[in-house]
């Protein structure tokens, strides 16, 4: 019968002749027992062949059963988002071999009081957080120090500036101009780095500044483009930090009776696979899953392989 299951920590106190409770203190090193249960518990588990479960084993040591993936943004949708998506499984796939479990949460912008809960929680292994500025990292409760990586500025990172930069280039090399970016939420440490990119090639340049304030959806992104024909009519190309965005400058110049790319090129960022198929976004890759795995690896104390993923520019018909 054992060669078929594996025991149980029940059929081991049964064998021992001592209760569950018991049992459990002395295969975990944790509590009182007399050296005669201790005998009897060792020999049975011996002689069943007893294997403690690893998630047992992590609860028995302190350790904790899941990564929390904390998202840190203003809508409370974004627990929907495919990035987020993608990225909680690629941890999920990272740490299944370690019996650990991932959970998935999102932070408010004021996010300190809601991590001193997560730091008390003997569950929660290790965080990733994500949607962070400088200041949260800075400022991490002591109980989650050693055991938090972010993915973003300051952790596992795609290397945007690159990837952006390229496309911001391409946009000049083909005669644009007047080329207007729509950059993430000013509060998101991550949006610095695509917007540094194109701050220096305007400047290097000699063109226009033109930048709207973005938040990754295709909504902002219709909104962003009737702002840049309203406040720059004459704008030749539309730069975004996400596709989702570029996807929603496509509609809203559509609305506009603008032909892309023929009046204005618009690119994106992510390489999301609906946009290889249509409507041919130019883009640039995000290695979403590898970002995503070392991040967790890290957070449970791992070193990272590297800091910054490298990003390449995706050239199809928009721009």
């Amino acid at each position: 019968m054992a060669g078929m299951t594996s025991p149980d920590l029940a059929e081991v106190a049964r064998r021992a002749g001592v209760s569950a409770a018991t049992a459990s203190r002395v295969l975990s090193g944790r509590g009182p027992a007399s050296t005669a249960s201790r005998d009897a518990v060792r020999r049975a588990a011996a002689e069943l062949g007893y294997v403690p479960h690893p998630v047992a084993r992590r609860l028995a040591r302190g350790a904790g059963t899941r990564i929390l993936f904390a998202v840190r943004d203003r809508r409370a949708g974004i627990v929907h988002d495919p990035y987020v998506a993608r990225a909680a499984a690629a941890m999920a796939a990272a740490v299944d071999p370690d019996g650990l479990g991932v959970t998935l949460r999102r932070l408010p912008l004021a996010a300190t009081a809601a991590l001193e809960t997560i730091a008390a929680d003997r569950s929660v292994a290790a965080v990733v957080l994500a949607g962070h500025d400088r200041d949260l990292l800075d400022h991490l409760p002591a109980g989650l120090r050693g055991r938090t990586a972010a993915i973003g500025a300051g952790g596992a990172d795609v290397d945007s500036a690159a990837g952006i930069g390229a496309l911001l280039r391409h946009l000049h090399d083909t005669g644009r101009r007047r080329i207007a970016l729509v950059s993430g939420p000013p509060w998101l440490a991550a949006s610095a780095a695509p917007l540094r990119a194109y701050t220096e090639l305007t400047r290097a340049a000699g063109l226009p500044s033109r930048v709207v304030a973005g938040d990754f959806t295709a909504e902002r992104g219709r909104a962003a483009a009737a702002t840049v024909l309203r406040r720059w009519p004459d704008t030749d190309a539309i730069a975004t930090v996400s596709d989702a965005t570029a996807l929603g400058v496509l509609l809203g110049l559509a609305a506009a009776g603008i032909r892309v790319p023929q009046d204005v090129a618009v690119t994106g960022f992510d390489d999301i696979p609906l946009v290889s198929a249509y409507p041919g976004l130019s883009t640039a890759t995000h290695p979403v899953e590898p970002i995503a795995q070392a991040a967790a690896r890290a957070a449970l104390g791992a070193p990272a392989p590297e800091r910054l993923f490298p990003s390449r520019p995706v050239l199809r018909a928009t721009a």
